[in-house]
């Protein structure tokens, strides 16, 4: 009755294995760290984060025409909140009528007209 018993070089090839991938994962750290962020980075991310909020200050409190074509417009925050206030005062109206605008906004562009033949 001999018990089973773990044969050495099995245990150093499961720990060897073990450090070769522990020694991988340090590797990609170190290779993929992005690089330190100096002053000039900090400043460049600044402004584009004060550009991406005045845009969505500007989307968010002006109105503006979307798409001419489909007749879409943006509308002042607060104007919209008050329009969707009043129209779900009556939940089935505003249901088929949000239906209608999305149909109609994400229905495909009209193809523009064939060009003239050039043999008539």
């Amino acid at each position: 009755m001999n018990g089973t018993r773990q044969n050495p070089a099995s245990f150093i090839g499961i720990l060897g294995a073990f450090l070769i991938v522990a020694g991988l994962v340090y590797a990609m750290n170190y290779y993929t760290r992005p690089p330190p962020l100096n002053q000039a980075r900090v400043v460049e991310r600044k402004k584009v984060l004060a550009e991406i909020r005045a845009e969505n200050e500007k989307a968010l409190n002006n109105y503006e025409v979307a798409d001419p074509g489909k007749g879409i417009v943006r509308l002042k925050i607060e104007r919209a909140m008050e329009l969707i206030i009043d129209e779900y005062k009556n939940p089935m109206a505003a249901r088929t009528n949000l239906v209608a605008r999305a149909e109609r906004a994400g229905a495909p562009a009209p193809k523009p007209p064939e060009p003239p033949n050039k043999f008539e």
